[in-house]
């Protein structure tokens, strides 16, 4: 396989990496990927620098089916060898990557159209990988989050967004409600999702530019946050259950307000 190195069954066949098992956090700006899609779709952004890839010989064989192109720095591993190096629920599907960051957009850099998703100290990372997913699906422009209270995109986030993190800009803020007072100025209705508000997302036919806010599990919307919002909306359910996972509501008010834009 091209750019590939086999390494004998022993100890040079393990990735001489120290990460952290329990949150696989970056170290020294280097992002860890693993899983098929996830690291497929890094290989294939071209805004994405894979400095190194460990792989294992199924893995290698399957990319070169795929006609995927490979790194430079790719080394072919045991299957024990990547799941060592990562938490034991990982599923790493033969493939481990060592990146760098995405880089960074501001919100200046935003289109003014389409759909933003902000996130209000959402720290999950399974919930923030997923969220990253559906908006892949439904084309959201960007997600805006804050520098504090949100996980690292790296490790089970990009696990978790299969892939989407390399097509969703993530816009990190210091201030959440500058923010979303930006937003409104360059014509954004900023709607801020909660149970418990008066108006239907539906009813308020939302047109774009729109920003839905999403706020954390069980906390929800920050009063500031709240305050900064154009409108409130709830998503009307009509079970006994009021309220959704919150990767879950963003996939249902995505939903909503696409089929209200192209009406």
């Amino acid at each position: 396989m091209r750019n590939a190195r086999s390494f004998r069954r022993g100890k040079g066949s393990r990735p001489n990496r120290n990460w952290n098992r329990e949150n696989e956090s970056r170290h020294d700006g280097r992002v860890i990927l693993y899983g098929w899609h996830t690291v497929t779709a890094a290989l294939a952004n071209p805004a994405r620098h894979v400095r190194r890839l460990w792989l294992t010989e199924n893995a290698a064989r399957r990319l070169a089916d795929e006609g995927i192109s490979l790194p430079t720095a790719t080394e072919t591993v045991r299957p024990d060898a990547i799941a060592a190096q990562l938490t034991p629920d990982a599923v790493h599907q033969g493939l481990l990557a060592e990146a760098d960051p995405l880089p960074a957009p501001e919100l200046e850099d935003l289109g003014a159209g389409g759909i933003v998703l902000v996130l209000d100290q959402i720290t999950d990372p399974h919930n923030v990988g997923a969220i990253l997913r559906t908006a892949a699906a439904f084309a959201v422009a960007a997600i805006v989050t804050t520098a504090r209270h949100r996980p690292e995109a790296t490790g089970v986030l990009a696990k978790s967004a299969s892939g989407a993190l390399e097509w969703v800009p993530i816009v990190v803020v210091q201030n959440l409600a500058r923010a979303i007072a930006m937003l409104r100025e360059r014509g954004f209705l900023v709607v801020g999702l909660d149970s418990s508000a008066v108006n239907d997302l539906a009813a308020i036919k939302p047109a774009a530019p729109l920003a839905l806010v999403l706020g954390a599990e069980g906390k929800g919307l920050r009063q500031g946050t709240r305050a900064a919002c154009n409108v409130l909306a709830r998503l009307d359910l009509p079970g006994s259950i009021k309220s959704l996972n919150v990767s879950n509501a963003a996939a249902v008010a995505l939903y909503i307000a696409n089929r209200s834009l192209h009406a």
